[in-house]
């Protein structure tokens, strides 16, 4: 990753514009690509940072001072600023991060503020809640006392103020009994004070660490205590216990009074982490992602802004939040391809939390037991620092690590499960233990085909085969969400009867292992399965306390649980991620079944784990099955160094994208033609992308490869500049792309 020159933020007071023609640059949360002008009317002070309201077209609509107007148009023209919201600036180092993310990933600079300003009615000050209490009044001449308000008057005979919402739910009636009451004199208001949220503690006692773990982090404190940029990779086996040593860096850091910032890959999939969290520090932390509430996010973004808040957990979006005085950001799982956002503004939140941590003169900890390749070679090259944590805590033993061959170990017809796996399986449950089966697929069956005429069932807005869900009988996309009924007959030849589900998702596993084992307890753990995180900490909470026996799921499994005796772990296709030519499936591959097989063995029952293959030559498998995760990177970095490709080399994508074919067509071969061509640069391209038809898009890729030293966004900027694409077309910029779908 490399640092492109980034615009100046000012961050002193704007008086140095001559009197009667003060006017400011306001950055608006808009696809913009510079600041507009506006005047600042009299008596209103503003300085850089500032939160204002101002019109644009017939709307007004919030915005940032950005620095001084540049004086292009005549003051008389210009719109006035309506208000400054009463809040803290946005901080001079978030304004600097978020011109060099815009710089960077060559998006326009208003995408990446609205990330930054994501909640506007957070710049409003909060509304006061209103509760309400008896006053004694008696009932007005002809007011009927019904049972519903007797109950709600009862209520309140503890002398408590309530909300209209509390009051409604304690006696089982509408909130319109409430008003009733409140008309009929009966009941007065009274205003509450702001809710304070819970503030973690960090003198709480932690558990107590091993040798390794003490020593890893007494390290982590020493960094925070300089108050001084660093990036430290917290490399751990799965299970050693890697979350306890950050905790005490955020302790020190809690200590000092200073806030810290933690990303995790999927926030919605951690109840474990954060029961941990608040068990530790006594409180929990805030947290910030798309499953809460548009009251949570207007209120947390405030007191994020505020300083209120001072331990954040979210996704990859909490690195834009307005933090007052940010010392700390831990990444955990930091090689997880969920940090990449693949939509505009598009960017991997990982590589961005390093340059956030720099710019603010803050440590940052990348934490992970299969580090991404490219923090591996810069902890190799001493550019990051390295603790590393070899042994799972208590003494736990990591799992022995087994290779099915399938062509010789061969489940029976229609059937997915090897005759191996299965005698394992009877033999785990046979001693009370838990079992895993992991297949990355969800649904019933990737594929559905007609036996008659050889039809394949197809989105028709997106390249990609329909998945048949059995359990509610539809076929969906899981790529632009499409749903729709199984069919009973064939549309294409209209036979009945002919329809044939290809190859297994985990409904099908499922199938299968209550045939195998009717008695057995199982259950189905899948993003699609699981209605929201309550459901996802039901889920957790039904493992952990042994009420199931055999999980089948996807990736959400791989996510950090813990579960004690869960002692087997059956890796389905353990090829699954191997196709296509993606530059990091090999790394990837390793990285997920490594955090799979973690899941076994963490308790005291040592663990073991089958993976099932057609390739067990192959390097990934081998290096698995050896626990040899340093020779696999070695091997996986001399083939990429060889090729010139990341992190050796630098990748850059244009996807060229929009609803008229032909008009996709022209557009990527003119950016072909037009493409900069020397003896380093090589433009690959234009070719339809793996996923041609995407949400009713037609899609074309061109992909540059370059030296490392190479300047790709000026050289793209140049690139485009060339070429005029209609406004039906649409040209996003990827750089440092990790998909190539």
């Amino acid at each position: 990753m490399r640092t492109p020159q980034a615009s100046s933020t000012p961050s002193t007071p704007l008086d140095s514009q001559p009197p009667g023609d003060t006017r400011v640059q306001v950055l608006l949360p808009l696809p913009l690509r510079e600041p507009y002008d506006y005047r600042v009317p009299p008596g209103l002070k503003l300085q850089p940072g500032d939160y204002v309201e101002v019109p644009l077209g017939p709307r007004r609509i919030p915005g940032v001072v950005w620095g001084e107007g540049r004086g292009v148009v005549d003051s008389g023209r210009l719109r006035a600023v309506v208000r400054r919201f009463d809040l803290s600036p946005m901080p001079e180092v978030q304004r600097r991060f978020i011109d060099w993310v815009a710089n960077y990933t060559m998006t326009m600079p208003g995408l990446v503020l609205k990330m930054a300003v994501s909640v506007p009615t957070a710049l409003e000050p909060p509304r006061p809640d209103i509760a309400y209490r008896r006053n004694g009044s008696p009932p007005p001449p002809g007011f009927k006392l019904t049972e519903a308000r007797r109950r709600l008057l009862a209520r309140l005979d503890d002398g408590q103020a309530r909300t209209a919402a509390e009051l409604a739910e304690a006696a089982g009636c509408g909130v319109a009994v409430v008003r009733g009451l409140v008309e009929a004199g009966m009941l007065e208001p009274v205003m509450l004070p702001p809710t304070r949220l819970p503030r973690p503690e960090w003198s709480q006692p932690g558990p107590i660490l091993s040798s390794d773990q003490q020593a890893a982090a007494d390290a982590l404190r020493l960094r925070v205590a300089a108050r001084a940029y660093a990036t430290v990779l917290l490399d751990g086996v799965t299970g050693s216990g890697k979350t306890e040593v950050y905790y005490e860096a955020i302790a020190a850091c809690l200590e000092q009074g200073r806030q810290v910032l933690v990303l995790l890959p999927e926030i919605a999939l951690s109840a474990q982490w954060l029961a941990r969290f608040a068990r530790r520090f006594g409180a929990p932390p805030a947290e910030w992602h798309s499953d809460l509430t548009a009251a949570v996010r207007r209120d947390t973004w405030r007191a994020v802004a505020q300083g209120e808040v001072r331990v954040l957990v979210g996704a990859r979006s909490a690195l834009f939040l307005p933090y007052k005085d940010l010392g700390l950001i831990i990444v955990d799982e930091e090689h997880d391809a969920a940090y990449k956002q693949e939509e505009s503004p598009i960017y991997q939140a990982r590589d961005m939390a390093v340059v956030r941590a720099h710019q603010g003169g803050v440590p940052i900890v990348l934490v992970s037991a299969t580090p991404a390749l490219e923090t591996q070679v810069n902890a190799d090259s001493n550019r990051y620092s390295r603790i590393h944590l070899p042994g799972r805590h208590g003494g736990a033993m990591l799992p022995d690590v087994k290779l099915i061959d399938l062509r010789i170990d061969r489940p029976p017809s229609r059937h997915w499960l090897a005759p191996s796996l299965r005698k394992a399986l009877t033999e785990a449950l046979a001693q009370g233990e838990q079992a895993m089966l992991f297949l990355n697929r969800r649904g019933y069956a990737p594929l559905t085909l007609c036996r008659a005429c050889g039809h394949r069932l197809q989105c028709p807005n997106c390249t990609a085969w329909l998945v048949e869900h059995r359990h509610n009988r539809t076929l969906q996309c899981h790529h632009c969400g499409l749903g729709q009924p199984l069919p009973k007959a064939c549309p294409n030849c209209l036979e009945t009867g002919t329809l044939a589900a290809c190859g297994p998702g985990v409904e099908r596993i499922a199938e299968e292992v209550t045939e195998l084992f009717p008695e057995a307890r199982a259950a189905i753990m899948a993003s699609d399965t699981l209605s929201g995180p309550r459901a996802i900490q039901e889920m957790i909470r039904q493992i952990a306390d042994h009420e199931l026996d055999i999980i089948i799921g996807t990736q959400v499994m791989a996510k950090g649980h813990h579960f004690p005796m869960l002692t087997l772990v059956g890796v389905v296709d353990a090829d699954l991620g191997l196709t296509g030519g993606d530059l990091r499936a090999g790394e990837r591959t390793y990285q997920l079944l490594h955090q799979v097989a973690g899941r076994a063995g963490r308790g005291e029952r040592p663990g073991t784990v089958y993976l099932q293959t057609c390739m067990p030559e192959y390097p990934v498998m081998q290096a698995l099955a050896a626990g040899d995760r340093d020779g696999f990177y070695q091997l996986e970095a001399e083939m990429r160094q060889e090729a010139a490709m990341p992190p050796f080399g630098r990748l850059a994508a244009l996807i060229v994208s929009g609803t008229d074919q032909a008009l996709v067509e022209r557009a990527a071969m003119a950016l072909g033609r037009a493409a900069p061509r020397s003896d380093t640069v090589t433009i690959l391209g234009p070719a339809p992308a793996p996923l041609a038809l995407l949400r009713g898009r037609h899609r074309r890729r061109l992909l540059l490869k370059a030296p490392r030293s190479t300047p790709v966004q000026a050289l793209i900027t140049q690139w485009l500049e060339q070429v005029e694409i209609p406004p039906a077309v649409r040209v996003q910029v990827d750089i440092d792309p990790y998909s190539f779908l």
